[in-house]
């Protein structure tokens, strides 16, 4: 067993403002869209003292698979998807703790109004928000905001780099003292220590300042999935936190010492940058009933075909039309070229068939952890300690939340790791930036 002296890891949950599994024995039979449903589920997560929960985001009603939006809209696959930013408003107002981690795209958002929400939002939660930094990889959303398609990728990240440093000048345009109220002298902030920022760029330009006071953070704790050479300079250079997938123990820890190479061609510390892997547990009461759990729901039909137009909307490739199987042919893309290189294993002479069943919902799985609470527990200790650190981010093993799933976790994996000094029992930061740097 893990010594109790093994180090903690951190923890965070990958979730999307969409339907629950409203058509499963123990699902909730179509949570109202009311966000109370994910409320109580933030209440269950801080109640296990998870750093944060990250939510997802989409901007368009799929069309990649098929050529149609009829699969999308048929198993509510990625639609309907509600805005996440009122939702971590929620979150955040009755919790205390946990952290809520919004995605939103440099496409769709002025960068003005993106670091004004960011910082409203880090001052309602109490300083517990963070930023998901995605550029946008799907043509049909480029088409929602007035283009035809999406600039080339290399494109899109020189925006995104441009898109970085004027959000970081209007999170800085008031000095963190600038606020004085001064009642005697009946001034509520001295404008010598607030500045317009004049930005001219490329292919931004904006005035400023900011018109919100500085948050708790300063600025929102950023996340970033970086999987190309490119993403991944542009993680390391932003990110304060990484979600990941690594094909196996060897390639997570490729990937994390690459990350922190990297870090320090770009004067960073690596160790202030945290990389969450991406699991999907599948819990049991015996590692048998776990097995049998995960056979049931990977072998039929109907989940190969909800996988398949998760991975088409997210990557923007049509795999409808590719032969079950048959190993993929070579493909790029101008969507998520990362994701598409992670589920598609070049080389490994898989077939799609055993892609899709290894992806366990879309979503690529680093390692496979599947038996009791305290086997999966003793396997996630095994491997953080041979990557060397820093902690996993828990998707569900379906396309959506299932409430039965979370309380598993909750009430069964976490403990199991706790016992084993693997996870945290209290926290001691007040912002998410402390919590995920705490360790």
């Amino acid at each position: 067993m893990t010594t109790p002296a093994a180090k903690p890891m951190h923890l965070g949950w990958f979730m999307g403002f969409s339907p629950d599994e409203w058509n499963t024995p123990f699902g909730n039979g179509g949570a109202p869209w009311d966000g109370q449903f994910f409320v109580e589920m933030a209440k269950t997560l801080e109640r296990a003292c998870f750093d944060f929960l990250m939510v997802e985001d989409t901007l368009m009603v799929s069309e990649a698979y098929g050529h149609s939006m009829d699969t999308y809209l048929k198993h509510a696959l990625m639609v309907p998807k509600h805005d996440p930013a009122p939702l971590a408003a929620m979150m955040t107002s009755a919790t205390r703790n946990i952290g809520v981690i919004t995605t939103m795209s440099t496409m769709a958002y002025p960068p003005f109004m993106l670091a004004r929400l960011a910082s409203t939002l880090d001052h309602i939660s109490g300083g517990r928000f963070g930023w998901n930094i995605v550029t946008s990889g799907e043509n049909t959303a480029a088409q929602n905001f007035g283009m035809d398609a999406l600039p080339p990728r290399e494109d899109r990240y020189a925006m995104a780099e441009e898109y970085m440093e004027l959000i970081g000048e209007l999170f800085g345009s008031w000095d963190p003292d600038a606020v004085v109220m001064d009642r005697e002298a009946g001034r509520y902030a001295d404008g010598s220590k607030v500045r317009t920022i004049d930005f001219q760029g490329k292919y931004f330009k904006c005035r400023g300042p900011l018109n919100t006071v500085p948050s708790p953070q300063g600025r929102p704790f950023y996340m970033q999935a970086g999987g190309s050479p490119r993403g991944r300079d542009f993680a390391a250079k932003h990110a304060d936190g990484i979600v990941a997938v690594g094909n196996g123990i060897a390639g997570m820890k490729a990937y994390r010492d690459d990350i922190r190479e990297r870090a320090v061609k770009f004067g960073r510390d690596p160790d202030q940058i945290k990389i969450f892997f991406c699991i999907t547990p599948v819990l049991g009461e015996t590692h048998e009933e776990a097995v049998a759990k995960h056979a049931r729901m990977i072998n039929n039909d109907l989940f190969i075909e909800q996988s398949l137009a998760f991975i088409a909307g997210v990557t923007d490739i049509d795999f409808s039309q590719f032969d079950l199987d048959k190993p993929l042919p070579k493909l790029t893309t101008n969507g998520e070229q990362g994701s598409l290189d992670k589920f598609a294993q070049w080389g490994s002479g898989k077939t799609l068939r055993q892609l899709v069943i290894e992806a366990s919902g879309g979503l690529v799985s680093s390692i496979e952890l599947i038996g009791t609470p305290d086997e999966v527990a003793e396997r996630m200790g095994e491997v953080m300690a041979e990557v060397g650190g820093d902690g996993f981010l828990i998707c569900s093993p379906s396309l959506r939340v299932e409430r039965r799933h979370v309380v598993e976790i909750a009430d069964g994996l976490i403990p199991a790791l706790q016992r084993r000094g693997l996870a945290r029992t209290e926290y001691t930061g007040k912002t998410l930036r402390e919590t995920v740097l705490e360790f």
